[in-house]
């Protein structure tokens, strides 16, 4: 009989694509993984890995191994909720990963509201990049992911993961206060040499923002580069640099930045992404939807004009005032 646990690690390695990755991930040495993959290999008296370069490739009989695992822990996670729903209480252990806008704007308010109605539910949050925190959801890291969608830049669709969409924010050009601006500035035209602040490249709101400056007609000038939004919205308010930022960083905060609207008015896509193995959770199912009322809160407090927060407290303007 084939070893679960074996076939695990050969699933693992075809989703992580080193022997070293899935060491870590497994928390095992790279010599205990190979040792228990040729141990599978000789269980199925098959060829399962070949070498290739430095690494290794699965063989096609490894690929129907995997496939096979795929769905055999499919079946285990489905069992694992169904028997959790059987439950009169909802208790049980949710590890999510959020990006860092969605951690500060919705987060608290969530945690809170669960705390209250189940305090058997245990949450664990880790902050992560989308893309990475997608992958690692798919993967089984990660219950649930909080991830976001840029104008033109798609997340990656990984088979088996359920999406429903959160809420969506608009993304506004963010200039200094009049006082400390570098230059006088009243839209994304005129931008064009003044110093920027981004996201890493690769990101999505990196491939954004140079693409609006681009069809602009201009390469922005990026002389600052941090993931921190927090970081980024300092350097523009102490007038050292101008940035693009989604609304939902304003959220409990009040600020000196001017707002501008962006031509054609983009919006962000907040997400949620589970495995649909687990769709049955009460845990999972009830912090998602407790997830979707916060944005829901926060959206209609968005809307309610003079409250002191969120982006209402910069100017939103096509044309910043003076």
């Amino acid at each position: 009989m084939l070893d679960l646990h074996r076939l695990v690690l050969l699933r693992e390695l075809a989703a992580r694509g080193t022997l070293a990755a899935v060491a870590e991930a497994m928390d095992f040495s790279p010599s205990t993984v190979s040792q228990q993959l040729s141990m599978l290999e000789k269980e199925t008296g098959m060829t399962l890995l070949r070498k290739a370069g430095r690494g290794v490739q699965l063989t096609p009989q490894a690929d129907v191994l995997v496939e096979a695992t795929e769905r055999l822990l499919d079946i285990v996670e489905r069992t694992e909720a169904e028997l959790q729903a059987s439950l009169t209480t909802v208790r049980g252990r949710v590890r999510v990963a959020v990006f860092q806008s969605a951690a500060l704007a919705l987060m608290p308010g969530a945690l809170r509201t669960m705390s209250a109605l189940s305090p058997d539910v245990r949450i664990e949050m880790v902050q992560r990049e989308p893309e990475q925190a997608l992958r690692e959801t798919w993967t089984r890291d990660f219950d649930m992911v909080v991830a976001e969608q840029y104008p033109a830049h798609a997340s990656p669709w990984l088979a088996g993961l359920d999406r429903r969409v959160l809420t969506t924010d608009a993304i506004r050009l963010a200039l200094p206060p009049v006082e400390t601006a570098l230059r006088p500035v009243t839209n994304l035209d005129d931008v064009r040499g003044t110093p920027w602040v981004m996201e890493p490249r690769g990101t999505a709101s990196r491939h954004f923002s140079e693409q609006m400056c681009r069809s602009a007609g201009f390469e922005p000038d990026v002389r600052y580069e941090t993931a921190d939004l927090q970081a980024q919205i300092r350097l523009v308010e102490s007038g050292n640099a101008v940035g693009l930022m989604p609304d939902l960083v304003w959220t409990g905060r009040t600020t000196t930045c001017r707002l501008v609207d962006l031509p054609g008015l983009p919006r962000r896509t907040i997400f949620t992404a589970q495995r649909a193995a687990s769709l049955a959770s009460p845990a999972v199912r009830m912090f998602r939807q407790t997830l979707e009322q916060a944005a829901e809160a926060l959206a209609a407090q968005d809307a309610t004009p003079g409250d002191g927060t969120g982006a209402g407290a910069g100017t939103r303007s096509g044309a910043p005032s003076q």
